[in-house]
């Protein structure tokens, strides 16, 4: 589970829970300026993109969410920080197991809000039941497919499915950033995921290809974006890895575009050579059939055609001289 819920507890501020909460604060607060709660933020269960964190990823996070922005709708602007975590634990929710018959463990967050006039309205959303569902954004190194124990990325098992009855899953394994939390209407929306992280020490071209696929698929979601990308600065980004995956992806479309262009330019070749050696056959016909070749067929086919043509249509100059017409009186002016 990758989204998670306001859990009711006692709202009050303990004196060791007031200490935690001053640190993260320019002066120091009282127990009745703020409003305190319980979230629930993930666990260790497979959940519905059949992903799922091991205990010790969850024992990380509880460490890199502390001092955590909560927002709204994920939307990384000032306006929208509602929240801050002050502290976070993994708690055993007794007789209760995962669905890989393992002990359930869940990682609950206590947080603070301000109590002021603009606040009002969140803070009696929250106790009314109306904000309940969070979700989380964080970053992941490891893959692992659950069948095989390989990069689920680059092997041939499919999350969802079931191998000998088991299910393939990705198991979540070494954090290294938690990005934020956020009050959603609708947990895991596209934006809610877990972020796939780009590891620049990782080496392979694979990597790449993977790390651009879970951007796209899952996490940040800027598809309209990319589009223009040409207009997008870092600042537009909540963190510099997520801007750096991106640039890579702008150069991509870049290089993309200009193969295309160069493929056409090949296809256009062979069409004309290929109207010198056949004159008599269907022009149509030979386009349709270069479309299903690839480039190292598309080469070699425009080669032979050129060969032919050479063939056909020597080069050399339209006036030339043989030796027996270079001899007698004013040969240079025979032809």
């Amino acid at each position: 589970m990758k989204e998670g819920f306001v859990i009711s507890e006692n709202p009050t501020v303990s004196e060791n829970e007031l200490e935690l909460i001053n640190k993260f604060t320019r002066r120091f607060i009282k127990e009745n300026e703020v409003y305190v709660f319980s979230v629930v933020l993930c666990d260790n269960d497979i959940d519905r993109e059949f992903e799922c964190f091991t205990d010790e990823s969850l024992e990380k996070l509880s460490n890199l969410f502390v001092g955590k922005t909560g927002i709204m709708d994920h939307e990384a602007k000032s306006e929208k920080q509602a929240a801050r975590i002050f502290s976070c634990t993994i708690e055993h929710v007794k007789e209760r197991k995962n669905a890989l018959g393992k002990n359930y463990l869940r990682l609950v967050a206590r947080a603070y809000i301000p109590r002021s006039k603009a606040n009002e309205e969140i803070i009696l959303a929250i106790d009314s039941g109306i904000k309940k569902e969070v979700s989380i954004r964080c970053s992941i190194s490891e893959f692992t497919c659950s069948i095989c124990g390989a990069d689920i990325r680059s092997c041939s098992h499919i999350k969802g499915r079931k191998y000998k009855n088991l299910l393939c899953h990705t198991i979540l394994q070494n954090p290294i950033d938690a990005y934020e939390w956020s009050f959603v209407a609708i947990p895991a929306q596209r934006e809610a995921g877990v972020i796939k992280a780009f590891d620049e020490a990782a080496k392979g071209g694979d990597e790449l290809e993977n790390s651009i696929k879970s951007f796209l698929s899952g996490g940040f979601a800027k598809t309209s974006k990319i589009a223009k990308h040409l207009e997008i600065s870092a600042d537009s980004f909540g963190n510099s890895q997520e801007f750096e995956i991106f640039k890579k992806i702008a150069v991509l479309k870049e290089e993309a575009l200009i193969g295309r262009v160069y493929l056409d330019e090949i296809k256009s070749e062979i069409s004309k050579l290929f109207a010198m050696v056949e004159p008599e056959s269907n022009g149509v016909f030979v386009k349709k059939v270069i479309e299903n070749f690839d480039f190292q067929g598309l080469k070699a086919f425009k080669e032979d055609l050129k060969i032919k043509a050479k063939k056909l249509f020597p080069s050399g100059p339209q006036l030339f001289c043989e030796e027996n017409k270079n001899s007698g009186e004013y040969s240079e002016f025979k032809i």
